[in-house]
C-alpha cells in the first residue's frame, strides 16, 4: 500500500502533476482520448497553477511518490488576467510554431468546443466565492481518503487568508468526486450541458459547478495571490 502523506506542492512535483492530470483528463482515462499532444493539455490547463501559483497547490504522496494532487488558486478573476496574458500568448506561439502535435483527434476536438460555445458552462459568483480548485487522484489511490485529505489542506489554507468561498467544475459523470464534494458541505450551485463531449461518451454529459462558502462575510478582501 505505501505510507500515504500529504505536502504542499513543491517545483519538483510538477512533472508528476502534469503527468497524472494528463492521465486522467478523459473522465478517468488519458487525455490522448481526445488529443494528440498532451503538453498542450498541460501548458493551456495546467501551467498557471504549477508555474504562477505553485504555493496554493497540495500533492499526496505513497512513500513520497506522488499519487495524486489538489492544485488551487485563490482569485479566479486575477487567475484569468494572468492565464490571458501570460499562458495564452505561450500555447499560441508553440502552436503557431509547430511545437505541438496536431491531428485529427485535436481537430475535432476543437470543433466540437467551437460548437459548443468556447465559454459554455456553469457561472459563479467571484465576489463569494472567488478560490477555484482541480483535484485528481490515480485510479489505484482512489478509495483511500487522499482527495479528502488534499481538500483539508486547500480549505485549511484558505481560511487562514481569510477567502469567502470557493468553487470548482465536475461533470456529471463523476458520481465518486460529487459525492466527496457533498459530504464536505459543498453544494451543487448549477448545472449545464456540456455538449463538446458529444460523440466521445454515450451518454449526454453535463457540467456542475460546486461552491462552498468559508466566510459569512463575502466582502472580506484577501491577499494571498503571490
Amino acid at each position: 500500500m505505501g505510507k500515504l502523506a500529504i505536502r504542499a506542492y513543491v517545483p519538483g512535483d510538477r512533472e508528476a502533476v502534469h503527468r497524472i492530470a494528463a492521465d486522467t483528463a478523459f473522465f478517468g482515462e488519458a487525455v490522448e482520448r481526445y488529443l494528440d499532444d498532451r503538453r498542450l493539455f498541460c501548458d493551456a490547463l495546467y501551467r498557471y497553477y504549477t508555474d504562477l501559483e505553485p504555493q496554493h497547490g497540495w500533492v499526496a504522496c505513497a512513500d513520497d511518490v506522488v499519487v495524486g494532487f489538489l492544485m488551487g488558486c485563490v482569485d479566479t478573476s486575477e487567475q484569468r488576467r494572468s492565464w490571458a496574458r501570460k499562458i495564452l500568448p505561450h500555447v499560441a506561439s508553440r502552436l503557431l510554431t509547430g511545437r505541438y502535435e496536431v491531428g485529427t483527434r485535436t481537430l475535432r476536438h476543437a470543433a466540437r468546443i467551437a460548437r459548443a460555445g468556447l465559454y459554455t458552462g456553469p457561472t459563479v459568483d467571484l465576489a463569494k466565492y472567488p478560490a477555484h480548485l482541480h483535484l485528481n487522484i490515480q485510479e489505484r489511490w482512489r478509495g483511500l481518503g487522499l482527495g479528502r485529505r488534499l481538500l483539508e489542506a486547500f480549505l485549511g489554507q484558505l481560511r487562514t487568508h481569510g477567502i469567502p468561498g470557493v468553487h470548482l467544475n465536475t461533470t456529471s459523470l463523476n458520481s465518486a468526486a460529487g459525492a466527496l464534494y457533498e459530504s464536505m458541505g459543498f453544494r451543487a450551485a448549477n448545472t449545464h450541458p456540456a455538449p463538446q463531449w458529444t460523440g466521445l461518451v454515450p451518454a449526454p454529459v453535463f457540467k456542475v459547478c460546486y461552491v462552498l462558502q468559508l466566510s459569512p462575510n463575502p466582502t472580506t478582501r484577501h491577499a494571498a495571490r503571490r
